[in-house]
């Protein structure tokens, strides 16, 4: 067990280095759990914060949500890998007005603002505040995320409304496209956090009763952060958030915290700041990555003793020796995703590596 929590803690700190968190940033959550752990993460998100005014968000948005061709990045819209139907230019094409898909882009509240009566800081917190497509924004309305039976509307990226058949609710329910219900599910269990024991308004139908994800959509969001790992779209957004709101989504830094707070591995305490020693992750060589059925690790340096995956739930799912410079290892049985890569070196330091599979 011992061992267990050391590879997890020196997981946590590479990704948290790759987020570019303030250190020290998550002291006051150390050895603690389950709630004790989302309370002492609640105050630390909530201190020493700034709250942005509503017309602000604007221009916030040219500096969280733009895509690398310049475009505002729309979940509602976007197509990852793909070709997005229409795209919007940065203060250009913000609404107005909108007659249709395609019109302009506007503020959306993930969390709907009638769910928590207008409140502020909830009211412009950036992490939930999103620019999206006016007329898809207007669809959703305050409608909880869920799962889909059978469709009375769909997008033009295939997000969806309709019956929800996911267990525990049969209202009416909006459905994202897989490539962004991961980040949905981070930022919804963000605002659970950061408005710990805040009254969630239950005049429409809503996720939360009080400051608590219902069983149901918790069940759901859990089963949506795995299967939709942190992206490099979530890390930069996390990172030009802090720099506005001077806060931070842990749950983006940490993606194992959502099991220690909500999940099976609440019986174990969060270890922050202890890891083994790093050394350069530069004096060892990953290609190709992304992999798809296998990758080669090489140093001309370092001798390599030991492969380690992890999946970023903390899960080892590959483990492997090495007794040279040079190591080719095989993940064709790995589902694509983003994972973190363990590489022991001959004198038991370790080098922490981001590893890409993708099919």
């Amino acid at each position: 067990m011992k061992k267990h929590l050391l590879l997890i803690t020196s997981l946590l700190l590479a990704f948290s280095l790759s987020a570019q968190e303030p250190a020290g940033y998550y002291n006051a959550a150390n050895g603690k759990k389950g709630r004790a752990l989302r309370i002492a993460l609640s105050q630390i998100i909530n201190t020493n914060t700034n709250s942005l005014t509503y017309s602000g968000l604007w221009n916030a948005f040219t500096q969280t949500d733009v895509k690398s061709n310049g475009k505002i990045w729309d979940i509602y819209s976007d197509i990852p890998g793909g070709t997005p139907p229409y795209e919007y230019t940065p203060g250009t094409d913000q609404c107005g007005t909108y007659t249709a898909e395609g019109s302009c882009y506007n503020r959306e509240h993930v969390v709907p603002k009638s769910w928590f009566n207008e409140q502020t800081p909830m009211y412009t917190d950036l992490f939930h505040m999103y620019p999206t497509d006016g007329w898809v924004n207007n669809k959703r309305g305050n409608l909880p995320f869920g799962e889909v039976g059978n469709a009375t509307w769909t997008s033009r990226n295939g997000s969806k409304i309709g019956s929800c058949s996911t267990p525990g609710f049969s209202g009416t329910v909006f459905e994202p496209i897989d490539a962004f219900k991961g980040d949905i599910a981070r930022l919804l269990l963000y605002m659970c956090t950061r408005y710990y024991n805040r009254d969630f308004d239950q005049s429409t139908p809503s996720m939360f009763t009080d400051g608590n994800l219902n069983p149901w959509a918790l069940a759901m969001l859990i089963r949506w952060h795995e299967e939709d790992p942190v992206s490099q779209k979530e890390i930069d957004r996390n990172n030009a958030v802090y720099a506005l709101q001077h806060n931070r989504n842990p749950f983006v830094d940490y993606p194992e915290l959502v099991g220690k707070i909500f999940g099976a591995d609440s019986v174990n305490a969060f270890q922050y700041g202890s890891a083994v020693a790093l050394i350069d992750p530069a004096l060892v060589a990953v290609y190709p990555n992304p992999a798809h059925e296998q990758f080669t690790i090489q140093s001309n340096s370092v001798e390599i003793n030991e492969i380690v995956i992890f999946d970023l739930m903390g899960k080892e799912v590959l483990h492997t020796e090495a007794l040279n410079n040079q190591c080719t290892t095989n993940v064709s049985h790995l589902p694509a995703g983003l994972y973190l890569l363990k590489i022991h070196s001959e004198n038991q330091a370790v080098i922490i590596k981001k590893l890409v599979i993708d099919r």
